[in-house]
């Protein structure tokens, strides 16, 4: 027999028979892939402990600042100490967001494009203010600017006041909210590296030119993030606030702090309802954020190719 015929022959008995069935190996599980028990099991996990310490806080708030109804709830902002609380707020809010917004665009170029001595410690600088404590920030102002702290005497005699006044707590915010921007442009900006940049100049573009035109371009969602991030952070801040301010009601309280007063004076109904407000312009801040996501998503995945 030759060659051919015993190859035809053993490929003949390999064929299964018509109309029978083939047993196929058992698929293996990927070594990432869980048991859909397993699943399920963290899927319910991650969805309570969400609803039991994020939805269900939000939620008693808003049913605690109308338990009395819409008319105690209008109430609340009629008083003159509340609007001057919302009113400080969103004044702290709208210098220590801009002011970050250029240190931390000018800390992430500096780190990302330059290399110097003591870069990383630069950064371990940036981080600083989510170790330390807000309330321990607070009390190194108060060393520092109070009557009788170093500064203290000139400041005095210069008729500036920075302790238990506005310019304390512009100062304590920003210092508890500065990592936001630049954390969130540092990383992008190292992975970006300098080559766009370098073309540009290339093509005989100026410094202004090329940052507007280039580098501010490629970094604009990470930029509005920490943004975002930051403003939420600069309106509930409590801890060095609380420091720095005094407690002066209608004077230096911000809504954080003026919500404190108004809960250790037993007004619930008042408090839950500046709470509200200061949960809603949170979620006005995470709204805004996911339609962004949303309306931009091809540009969002364009950033993150990048």
């Amino acid at each position: 027999m030759s060659d051919s015929s015993v190859a035809l022959a053993v490929s003949l008995e390999e064929e299964p028979a018509a109309g029978s069935v083939v047993a196929r190996p058992p698929r293996r599980r990927l070594p990432t892939e869980e048991a859909p028990w397993v699943r399920r099991l963290l899927i319910a996990l991650a969805v309570g402990f969400l609803a039991l310490f994020l939805l269900l806080p939000l939620i008693t708030v808003f049913m605690e600042a109308f338990r009395k109804g819409g008319g105690a709830f209008m109430e609340a902002f009629a008083d003159p100490a509340a609007l001057d609380a919302i009113i400080l707020t969103l004044a702290v809010a709208v210098i220590a967001v801009p002011a970050n917004l250029v240190f931390g665009i000018a800390a992430a170029w500096a780190i990302a494009k330059f290399e110097f001595r003591g870069k990383a410690f630069l950064v371990t600088l940036i981080d600083l203010p989510f170790s330390v404590s807000p309330v321990v920030a607070g009390l190194v102002y108060v060393l520092l600017y109070a009557n009788h702290g170093l500064f203290g005497g000139l400041l005095q005699s210069a008729g500036i006041q920075i302790i238990f006044a506005l310019p304390g707590i512009v100062l304590a915010t920003i210092f508890v909210t500065f990592p936001f921007i630049a954390r969130e442009l540092i990383p992008l900006m190292e992975e970006l590296g300098n080559t766009d940049e370098e073309a540009a100049l290339t093509l005989g573009a100026s410094g202004w030119r090329m940052f507007w035109t280039v580098t501010l371009p490629n970094v604009k969602w990470a930029l509005l993030y920490g943004v975002l991030l930051c403003n939420a952070r600069a309106m509930g801040e409590f801890g060095a606030v609380s420091v720095v301010s005094g407690h002066i009601r209608g004077y230096t309280n911000t809504m954080p702090l003026h919500i404190e007063i108004l809960y250790n004076e037993y007004q619930f109904v008042a408090a839950f309802a500046v709470a509200s407000l200061l949960a809603a312009l949170a979620l006005v801040t995470l709204g805004i954020k996911s339609w962004l996501e949303h309306r931009y998503a091809s540009d969002l995945a364009a950033g993150h190719r990048h």
